[in-house]
């Protein structure tokens, strides 16, 4: 059973399956995060739709570089959750299952290439309060959680996240 949250599902809507990849990017003690100006800012974790034929490892790589102008090295999975959402870019109800990774952002290639998204460095605690969904809040919760300031590292391997 995939983790839901938000809102639960209306009866009276059909729901697109939207399978997607994202990432907590930690480096230097911060969260490399993507800001989606329209319709609203909106502060997520980068990452997005897997294409056909495509892995989820190759979407996150793809969408983590569109969104943030980064490219990342070691991704690895920590679970993954679901959500009811409309998507006005779209024009689509979707239930959409967000696979979650950690990575590391190794080097940045540019500004986002995809329009109406900036790349943003937050502490884990900022972000736990300001990221758009309570799926990606609860990730970065959980990250969060293992951070431990005094230390030369953060806690990339947790075992506390699923």
């Amino acid at each position: 059973m995939i983790r839901r949250f938000g809102d639960r599902p209306r009866a009276d809507l059909r729901y697109r399956l939207r399978a997607g990849a994202y990432a907590l990017l930690p480096r230097d003690g911060k969260l490399l995060l993507t800001c989606q100006m329209s319709p609203d800012p909106d502060l997520q974790l980068p990452g997005g739709g897997i294409d056909p034929d495509e892995s989820a490892v190759v979407a996150l790589h793809r969408e983590v570089y569109e969104e943030t102008g980064w490219r990342i090295a070691s991704p690895r999975r920590l679970g993954a959750f679901r959500r009811f959402v409309y998507m006005p870019e779209y024009d689509l109800w979707a239930e959409k299952v967000c696979t979650i990774f950690i990575a590391r952002p190794v080097f940045r290639l540019g500004d986002p290439v995809e329009t109406d998204h900036e790349a943003v460095w937050m502490s884990p605690d900022a972000a736990v309060n300001r990221l758009g969904n309570a799926g990606d809040r609860w990730f970065a919760g959980r990250y969060a959680s293992s951070f431990t300031p005094n230390s030369k590292k953060v806690a990339e391997t947790s075992s506390s996240i699923p």
